[in-house]
């Protein structure tokens, strides 16, 4: 059976997720629990897992209310484990499980956190990024390094370009204008930025957006290009400088 999965907008502008599959329901993030609650109830699904990406308050205020709604099984990151509400299960890289379109990879993202984690869905195309790789951008780098975000966004890029980006964050239209704002004649950008305004204007979440068009509009997946170069006036540079620099321009943009 495919994954059912639920957006679920939370606070002013973080998202959790619901996700059933052929082993059960499991939830994304806890930034808080009411509206989580609210749509597994919606839905007569009963959860019986929380996967926590990483330690950031608005991404687990909701985990103490949530375990005692539903029970859940609390999973993070272990790197992390000092940080994070308690685990039932503390996860390193390596340790997949779940069956058929359920079956789950967690993946080592480090960069806006040190032991941030993604939770890829292999058979069922998704991967929820959390404030790694971003709809249109990627997470400000708080604990680790330029050079360790670089080898993140590298690592989510090499994955299947059909695979479905869930992030953690609308921040899409902000996203989407810094990036016109080094490239505002790049015409995939022009039309990215109409879709998006018309979504928001409706109400309805840009999230989740195939990897394709992020690898076409993305600058944090754009640093190898030569356009994305040029309009940095680096060509010819290191990717991974060109990386650092387009971080540093949207931390100040």
């Amino acid at each position: 059976m495919p994954l059912d999965i639920v957006t679920i907008p939370c606070r002013t502008d973080n998202y959790a997720y619901l996700v059933k599959g052929p082993d059960g329901v499991c939830i994304i993030d806890a930034p808080e629990a009411g509206p989580i609650i609210a749509a597994a109830e919606e839905r007569g699904w009963t959860p019986g897992v929380l996967m926590i990406t990483h330690h950031h308050g608005d991404h687990t205020a909701g985990t103490d209310e949530l375990k005692a709604r539903f029970g859940v099984k609390v999973m993070g990151p272990k790197a992390e484990e000092a940080k994070l509400p308690p685990l039932d299960m503390a996860l390193t890289e390596g340790m997949n499980g779940g069956e058929g379109e359920g079956y789950t990879v967690p993946l080592d993202v480090p960069g806006h956190t040190l032991g941030h984690m993604a939770f890829h869905f292999p058979n069922g195309g998704a991967i929820f990024t959390a404030d790694s790789l971003m709809a249109w951008g990627c997470g400000r780098v708080f604990e680790g390094t330029m050079e360790m975000q670089y080898a993140t966004m590298c690592k989510l890029a090499a994955l299947p370009p059909e695979t479905m980006i869930y992030s953690g964050h609308e921040y899409t239209t902000a996203n989407g204008k810094f990036a016109l704002s080094i490239e505002p004649e790049n015409a995939k950008l022009i039309s990215r930025m109409k879709e998006v305004e018309a979504a928001r204007a409706a109400g309805r979440p840009t999230v989740p957006v195939p990897l394709s068009v992020e690898l076409e509009t993305n600058p944090f997946l754009r640093c190898h290009t030569p356009e994305l170069q040029a309009a940095m006036n680096m060509a010819g540079a290191d990717p991974a400088e060109v990386f650092a620099a387009v971080r540093k321009a949207k931390d100040n943009f």
